[in-house]
């Protein structure tokens, strides 16, 4: 019987997209953009590039930031090169600034910010987003993470005035001050 044996690089595109959608996007882009022109075209493609998740997700929901290594490689590389076809950022605090200043974002209507504490004032509000007038009109859909301690719970009207503000075509707002307390959530409807 003869032996079978098929590369990777021999599967069909579509077959290849199965398998790589196994993967979260941020592996993707990380580990394979700029491997071959084949990969390239497939990673470039909307449905790696159209909604990004920068940070770190464990199983018992908690969030941390990348590390610097990979948190580098995106704002020195990835993000340039597909600024242009991102929707929707899912960022953690710490990153928050660093990612929106890497480069513009002209296609971005979305933004997932996690592990806002009330003693930051927070990044989401920064001058990064208040000195750009273009950003601030963009973002029509908002989630905010705080993190679940006594200051941050009792800031939510603070935050409420500076997001109210700051966006000023906001139609979807998700608040949750935890994952365990209640969360607030509404949508404007054309």
């Amino acid at each position: 019987m003869p032996e079978v044996f098929i590369q990777l690089n021999d599967l069909p595109d579509e077959i290849f997209i199965y398998i790589l959608k196994k993967l979260t996007n941020l592996q993707v882009l990380y580990s394979l953009l700029g491997v071959s022109k084949r990969l390239n075209r497939i990673v470039y493609g909307s449905i790696f590039t159209n909604h990004l998740t920068l940070l770190r997700s464990i199983s018992n929901d908690s969030i941390y930031p990348l590390s610097n290594r990979i948190l580098d490689r995106f704002c020195l590389h990835i993000l340039p090169e597909i600024h242009h076809k991102i929707k929707w950022l899912n960022l953690e605090s710490c990153s928050i600034e660093r990612i929106l200043r890497a480069t513009n974002y002209p296609s971005l209507n979305a933004l997932g910010l996690y592990n806002i504490r009330q003693e930051m004032n927070p990044p989401c509000f920064t001058d990064v987003i208040l000195s750009n007038d273009t950003l601030r009109k963009q973002i029509s859909f908002l989630v905010i993470q705080i993190t679940d301690d006594e200051e941050s719970i009792n800031c939510s009207a603070h935050i409420f005035t500076k997001i109210f503000t700051v966006f000023t075509n906001l139609k979807y707002l998700n608040m949750n001050e935890s994952f365990i307390s209640q969360s607030l959530s509404f949508y404007i409807s054309p």
